[in-house]
């Protein structure tokens, strides 16, 4: 079977549902900018989902990390094993000792789930369906019926809208509020999304004032949507009341919505402009005031002030483009350069007014050194 194109024309939902129709075995590739995802399936049901193009969080050591499930130390003892003995990770942590043979199993299906479920946030993409054997472990994941998966995937996105309202970015901090029921007991009515059940336990138990969104979805080991659902339900039900942001927003650029992206426009407006009103500010005190370019010295200490008044205001307007890069990617870049390539400043920028280059040094996520070159 022949089955490709693009997802504007054939959606997520159209492109599982005739693969499982036909019941079909063979990998489904599915590419959406810089993102690759592939799908196994037997006999029409899915066995596999693997993203090709992993990010740093959707890796599996990275993962039981963050859900402290082990440490860094023996993630790095495990893949060292792994490069001499070809295992994979999760059976060299089996081996060692440090994760059972439920935990692993538990995590690999968190995040065959993540990866799998996420495909029904894509907008635009393209498709691929090459029919053939699939090698696939039958110990670690059992087959998903592509029908559950296209309901659970459909409610999913139904909710996000309504769970985005309550929880519009994940650096959010949340604090216990009243405690909830015995087990057993009614909830209370409070709407839609109001009720508790495990989940709302497992996350509840975890709110103790100072962890974030991101960090409760990775300890809950509930997944994104689960744990975002059940925070929704506990601050509805005045279960958890939220507190101000820690940091920056960590929501990926795909999740933010028009007004974050308006926002984030807005942002870089009003830098350039309060930059702008600087630069302008400095040439005209300059003009204006006779006293702070001439002197005894002729009119090459005259220059050199102006140049130090312009460096000051050029200073400025590097740091205001290092506070919008900050802003959108959560740190500061390694090199001034970076500024260069997001549009962010030109190239003459970054030494202007001087030949050489300003004096640039990350020192840490947030923080920088930045001089003026030495003359």
């Amino acid at each position: 079977m022949a089955l490709a194109g693009t997802l504007k024309d054939f959606g997520i939902a159209d492109i599982l549902q005739l693969i499982a129709q036909q019941q079909k075995t063979g990998v489904l590739r599915l590419r959406s900018k810089d993102q690759e995802v592939k799908v196994g399936f037997v006999d029409g049901a899915i066995v596999s989902a693997e993203s090709a193009t992993k990010k740093r969080r959707e890796l599996f050591g990275y993962i039981l990390v963050q859900a402290e499930l082990i440490t860094e130390a023996q993630l790095e003892l495990a893949l060292e094993t792994q490069k001499r003995s070809l295992q994979r990770l999760g059976d060299c942590l089996i081996s060692q000792g440090v994760l059972t043979k439920e935990q692993y199993r538990r995590m690999a299906q968190l995040q065959f789930n993540e990866t799998l479920y996420r495909l029904f946030t894509w907008k635009t993409g393209t498709y691929e369906f090459e029919q053939g054997p699939v090698h696939h472990d039958t110990h670690d994941l059992d087959p998903v019926r592509a029908e559950s998966v296209l309901m659970e995937g459909f409610r999913m996105v139904d909710e996000w809208p309504v769970i985005r309202r309550r929880i519009p970015r994940y650096d959010l901090v949340f604090a216990q509020g009243k405690p909830l029921p015995p087990d057993g007991a009614p909830a209370e009515s409070a709407g839609e999304f109001a009720s508790f059940g495990p989940s709302e336990r497992r996350v509840f138990a975890l709110v103790n004032g100072y962890r974030d969104v991101r960090k409760l979805i990775d300890l809950s080991c509930l997944g994104e949507f689960e744990t975002c659902k059940a925070l929704c339900n506990l601050a509805n039900l005045g279960h958890v009341t939220a507190l101000m942001p820690v940091g920056e927003p960590d929501l990926p650029e795909d999740d933010l919505g028009l007004g974050d992206r308006v926002r984030g426009a807005l942002g870089r407006l009003a830098v350039s402009m309060v930059v702008l009103a600087g630069i302008v500010g400095v040439l005209l005190g300059t003009q204006l005031n006779p006293w702070a370019v001439r002197s005894s010295t002729g009119v090459g200490f005259a220059e050199g002030v102006l140049r130090q008044q312009i460096a000051r205001a050029q200073v400025s307007r590097i740091t205001g483009a290092l506070a919008v890069y900050r802003l959108e990617r959560g740190e500061v870049p390694a090199s001034l350069e970076a500024l260069v390539e997001q549009g962010l400043l030109s190239s003459s920028d970054v030494r202007f007014p001087w030949a050489e280059h300003y004096y640039y040094r990350r020192v840490g996520p947030q923080e920088f050194i930045l001089l003026p070159p030495l003359r």
